[in-house]
């Protein structure tokens, strides 16, 4: 007879690590977003973004022709950054 003992919170762990993993490689895929990526990521309004934070010195941007460009690392850090700077209400 054969007895397997199995640890349920080190089997937790490694999945939770696999899942993290994935995840990170799915938010890589892209180099650089578009306007609406940029959109949907911040949830705000392309006139909103415009106000806020498009001509922070500090964006990173690109208008290639008519169209903006941002690098998906660059931005993401940008914008927390830029969030964390908010005044809290």
């Amino acid at each position: 007879m054969l007895t397997v003992q199995v640890d349920k919170d080190e089997i937790k762990r490694i999945c939770s690590e696999k899942i993290e993993e994935h995840l990170k490689a799915l938010d890589n895929e892209k180099v650089f977003w578009n306007t609406k990526t940029l959109k949907e990521k911040t949830d705000m309004s392309w006139p909103e973004i415009i106000d806020k934070f498009l001509y922070d010195p500090r964006c990173p941007k690109y208008k290639v022709g008519t169209k903006w460009r941002f690098p998906a690392a660059e931005m993401k850090e940008f914008l927390l950054t830029w969030l964390a700077e908010q005044p809290r209400h």
